[in-house]
């Protein structure tokens, strides 16, 4: 299964930036559709996200927020790997992650 991944980000935004980079280095190994959204092209996504950004979700659920660490990152979307909603995936990245 290609795994969809979607990116909530905003120009001018170094943390994006550094999201986008990890997501072009696991893509470049792992493949997935990847979809990006200016949060700034929506009011409710403004709302929601801007203090969050960069966001990443994985199959419509949310996987990293801040920060996108790269190895758990290529983990999650290895061929075999459980998607976010199924029991026992794990969640990386938001407040309180290491």
């Amino acid at each position: 299964m290609r795994h969809r991944v979607v990116l909530y980000a905003r120009s001018g935004c170094c943390l994006c930036d550094e999201a986008r980079a990890v997501l072009e280095r696991v893509g470049a190994h792992t493949p997935f559709s990847l979809t990006e959204r200016d949060i700034d092209d929506d009011e409710r996504l403004l709302a929601r996200y801007l203090e969050r950004i960069p966001v990443v979700e994985i199959d419509g659920a949310p996987a990293f927020e801040l920060f996108v660490d790269e190895a758990e990152l290529a983990r999650r979307l290895a061929p075999g790997a459980a998607c976010p909603g199924e029991a026992g995936a794990a969640r990386s990245g938001g407040a309180g992650a290491a």
